[in-house]
């Protein structure tokens, strides 16, 4: 049996424990596999996910062709420079730090091999209205400060994150590393056994109230879900494992910047042979009764044995014949999205005073806010925003002395999005920062970027940031299926398909693919 497979079997085996009548099946259908050929594939889009697949499968053998619109590998975790700033584009938070080191462990590799961390202490700032805190790193430094908020919140605090421990362990072992293929997946007796302790049925909203009753530790407690693209009371509470993420596995820095991931993924890719053709943006898939037949790009036309939609799902979709598609436009306007993101890239010509890297502004009507996106959708009045100041910890981002800030405000996706709102938000924003730092250098390289650019420059489903919410319903098998309904040959991963948004669940998604086209390719 082909070594890559054997790999891939060993890692989905001890984090997944499957049943051993499950294991044996899962080896006996991968044997059967790589008895013949394995298949040609082609991957259309080089973000995380495309990137993970794409690794997995070329270790195990395949010939993997991976096609993106865009210049440069990374999709959303793209990176830009202008004037003497570097600027990740998309993600800037390294959390789940397990999740990277298994990834690259799996090659034989680990993360110092590409690019070094550094913890980030304090984790972030929170600008409220009458305090501004830094989170600290050490978890004995947090409980004093829960303390002094609210007298017994330390305790509570403990047995809070006690709680999430159990669930991060369970769900990493249980859940996450699942398809979403099938209920049996499920049928498991360790989650049959916590199914209560799991909290999947009660709200992160209110599970967080059942332990603090302050306001400002309640959104602590319930901003880290905000990556999941849903307020605290449409997210159940499984995923307060969120916060063990943050408390416990801390918040990290990739020197460099965010881009060495996707950097690193593009080099391991390239040692496992896999062909990266750029600047080349596929337009249409043909198809037979039950395969997709060839792919078509602005520029050639390819044959493959699987072809796996790692761009945007309901994009790709489109890309095929009506009743090829496994899900209608109808069905995804019912989709519940998480946000679209108002974005700016600042170089400014001098320091902040006393900044962090990470820095939460709740200094605004959290409700207000949340509204604007999930109740009535509509452009914020007084929204809150996040920014991140990576030249706090990276002197390689931005000319000496000077200052690289990213701006990010939460939006509702599918909105009007035109450039006097864009001035319109980048002057109120300033405005914020003016108030809170006393005065701000002068800006000498701005971009701005939302909905439309999402749109143009990743296809992205009504102009979201973060792909569907995480709600109970859209999880696991609630999600669009990493395999087509219609063609055989078809498969998809990324962050509208199992498990979800974000990194980790990026680099988890290209591995689930993998592994389930190992097993059923004939």
């Amino acid at each position: 049996m082909n070594q890559g497979v054997i790999d891939i079997i060993k890692g989905n085996l001890q984090y997944c424990k499957l049943p051993f009548v499950v294991m044996l099946q899962s080896v006996n259908d991968l044997f059967k596999t790589t008895k013949g050929k394995l298949p040609s594939v082609l991957v259309i889009g080089a973000g995380v996910a495309g990137l993970s697949t794409a690794a997995f499968l070329a270790k195990a053998g395949c010939q993997v062709r991976v096609l993106d619109k865009n210049s440069s590998l990374g999709g959303r975790a793209r990176v830009f420079e202008a004037d003497g700033y570097r600027f990740d584009m998309g993600p800037s938070w390294y959390w789940m730090p397990d999740v990277f080191e298994r990834f690259f462990g799996q090659f034989g590799k680990q993360v110092a091999d590409y690019y070094s961390l550094q913890r980030l202490d304090p984790s972030y700032r929170v600008y409220w209205h009458e305090q501004v805190v830094d989170v600290p790193a050490d978890l004995g430094q947090l409980r004093t400060w829960f303390d002094s908020i609210e007298p017994g919140a330390a305790k509570q605090l403990d047995k809070f994150l006690a709680e999430a421990a159990y669930k991060y362990e369970v769900a990493m072992r249980k859940l996450v590393y699942m398809p979403g293929i099938s209920v049996r997946e499920f049928i498991d007796i360790d989650l049959i056994k916590g199914a209560l302790r799991l909290d999947v049925f009660v709200s992160m909203k209110k599970h967080v109230a059942r332990f603090f009753k302050d306001r400002r530790l309640q959104q602590l407690m319930e901003f880290p879900v905000l990556f999941l693209g849903a307020m605290a009371e449409h997210i159940p509470a499984l995923y307060s494992l969120m916060n063990h993420a943050d408390m416990v596995g801390g918040t990290w820095y990739p020197d460099g910047g965010m881009v060495r991931l996707p950097m690193a993924m593009g080099d391991l890719c390239s040692e496992l042979g896999v062909v990266f053709q750029l600047n080349e943006e596929v337009v249409q898939l043909e198809t037979t009764a039950r395969r997709v037949q060839q792919v078509v790009t602005d520029k050639a036309e390819y044959t493959a044995d699987i072809v796996i939609g790692a761009g945007d799902y309901q994009h790709i979709e489109t890309l095929l014949p009506v009743d090829k598609q496994s899900y209608s436009a109808a069905w995804w306007d019912s989709r519940m999205l998480a946000p679209s993101a108002l974005l700016f890239y600042l170089g400014l010509d001098g320091r902040l005073n006393d900044v962090r890297h990470h820095s939460l502004f709740f200094d605004a009507d959290f409700e207000q806010h949340a509204a604007a996106i999930y109740e009535q959708p509509r452009w914020p009045q007084d929204p809150l925003f996040y920014m991140c100041a990576p030249s706090v910890s990276d002197k390689t981002v931005a000319p000496a002395g000077k200052e690289n800030l990213f701006l990010l405000m939460p939006v509702t996706a599918g909105l009007s999005d035109h450039q006097a709102l864009r001035g319109k938000y980048y002057t109120q924003l300033l405005q914020r920062l003016e108030k809170v730092f006393g005065s701000v250098p002068t800006v000498e390289y701005c971009r701005s970027y939302a909905q439309n650019d999402f749109m143009r420059d990743y296809h992205s489903f009504k102009g979201n940031a973060y792909g569907l919410a995480n709600t109970l319903w859209q999880t696991a098998m609630g999600k669009p299926s990493c395999r087509s309904r219609k063609l055989d040959n078809l498969f998809y991963c990324g962050q509208l398909t199992v498990p979800g948004p974000g990194l980790p669940p990026a680099l988890i998604s290209g591995e689930l693919v993998a592994g389930q086209i190992l097993q059923n390719f004939r």
